[in-house]
Formats: C-alpha cells, structure tokens, sequence
C-alpha cells in the first residue's frame, strides 16, 4: 500500500526486520519503565473517526475486541463503549497501571491482562483485533497465528497508526531523532503493513485514512511525549543528553507556538486485513 501505516515516523518507532528489532530486546524494555507510561499520556490522541471505522468493522458475535500491545489504552478504553468487551493486552504493568488510572480505565466492560502476545492466555471468541505500532515488538508469525485461532468467522486484524502531521519542522526534528536514537536500525520509511503482507502473514482488505484534527498541545508535552518511544525513553539517555534533547526540540519548535501552545494537526490510517 501506499498509505502510511505502520511507518516508522519521526517519533523513533520503526524496525528494520521481521518480528524483530536490532537491539529490540532492550528497547522493547523501555516500555516496562514508569517515566516512559507517564510520558506516554503526551502522545497525540486518536481523532474520533478511528473509533467510528473500527466500531463498523466490528461485525461479529459476541462483540468482543482484542486490542494487542495496548499501552495505557489510547484505543481500548474510548472503544470498550462500543463493544460488549475489550481485552487490552500489554507486556508492561506499568502501561496497564497507568492505563486504569485514565479516563475509562477502569470501565467493566475493559479488562486488562498483563503478559506478552505470544503467551499470555487469550479470551475471544474476537470479532475484532486491533493493534497499533506495538506490533514492531512482537514475533509475528507466532502472535498472528494464535491470535487467528480466537478470531470469529469474518473477523479482521486493523492496524492504526497516527502521528502529528505536515510539521513545518519535521525534516530537522528527525536529524535530532537519528541523532540521540537508541533504535540503531532507524528506518523512517519502514512499513510494518507491507512487511507484514510481503512476509504472507496479513492480507490487506481495506484502508481509511482520517480527517485531520488539530490540536492544541503546549510545547512542553509534545517534548515530553518523545521520552514515550521506546528509542528515546529518559532510561536509556544519561541525564545530560536527555537534557539536551529536550532543549534542542524546544528550541525547534518555539518559533511556531502562541502563549506556549503548539498548533499540531493528527492524521490517522487504519489498514484491515485477514491473517
């Protein structure tokens, strides 16, 4: 496809093998750490039209959705109203502590497991799987083929990916990335969905790409919301540098914000598909 889910972006999410990640061990780590959970509230939201195209993609019975690698559940927890019951997978207890102290975390209809993809126990039967860039982390062939196994007849995967975009400063802010990444393999035109269907593992059956919205966010937080990424968390940085880091990309940013707000337009692209 020609679209850009799935792509590595200028926030340091990308991989640059199948099912893996050069040195992914230790950076699929920066995701158990509590400064990564906290900074990860920074990240920009889902715009509400991707939880109006999941909603219809959700055709089967029971209406139970599986969303894998689900953080702090950016998309579990404003989804679990629109289904019988969400189950928000994630490798992290910190993610998922954070993820019950937000907004809708601790609905009836949610329920958190806590436990890797490829071996955590499954509930299904799913009508729906979503996943967002957490599938970098994951070992593909293993995770897909016990997932399709919990999947009801009809059942599609979708892959959402959404990020900031047409930043005026996007070009210099990803020399800043490449710079202090941990990702050594950084590949900013990684596809995870053209991986994925090369590899013969997710056949791609339809596609949507949302509004932008734009959002008021000040410039503080959306500096913050690098230390999220697995290849930029403060874990992995000595202070200085992270220090450094955050001084470069405020001073990127300040001359395009107004009483300390940043105005950030967000797309996102969803990809459906079969395993």
């Amino acid at each position: 496809m020609n679209g850009r889910a799935g792509r590595g972006r200028a926030g340091g999410e990308s991989i640059g093998a199948m099912g893996g990640h050069p040195g992914g061990g230790s950076l699929a780590a920066s995701f158990t750490h509590p400064g990564v959970a906290d900074a990860y509230q920074h990240r920009p939201p889902y715009p509400a039209e991707v939880f109006d195209v999941l909603t219809g993609l959700i055709t089967g019975q029971p209406r139970h959705v599986l969303d894998l690698g689900a953080g702090e559940g950016a998309l579990a927890r404003p989804l679990a109203s629109r289904a019988d019951r969400i189950d928000a997978l994630d490798i992290s207890p910190a993610m998922v502590a954070a993820g019950r102290q937000r907004p809708g975390g601790t609905r009836p209809d949610l329920r958190w497991i806590v436990g890797a993809a490829e071996t955590a126990e499954l509930g299904g039967p799913y009508a729906l799987v979503t996943a967002g860039a957490s599938l970098h982390w994951m070992s593909w062939p293993e995770t897909l083929g016990r997932v399709r196994q919990v999947m009801t007849s009809g059942a599609v995967l979708a892959i959402v990916d959404h990020d900031y975009t047409g930043l005026p400063w996007e070009a210099e802010l990803t020399e800043i990335i490449v710079r202090h990444s941990r990702s050594r393999g950084y590949d900013p035109n990684f596809s995870l969905v053209g991986a994925l269907s090369e590899a013969g593992l997710f056949t791609v059956t339809g596609h949507a790409v949302t509004s932008p919205v734009r959002v008021r966010q000040p410039a503080g937080e959306y500096v913050e919301q690098f230390h999220s990424r697995s290849s930029l968390a403060r874990e992995l940085m000595p202070a200085a540098e992270a220090a450094e880091f955050d001084r470069v990309v405020a001073g990127l940013v300040r001359p395009y914000t107004s009483d300390g707000l940043l105005d950030l337009p967000v797309v996102a692209e969803l990809c459906w598909g079969t395993l």
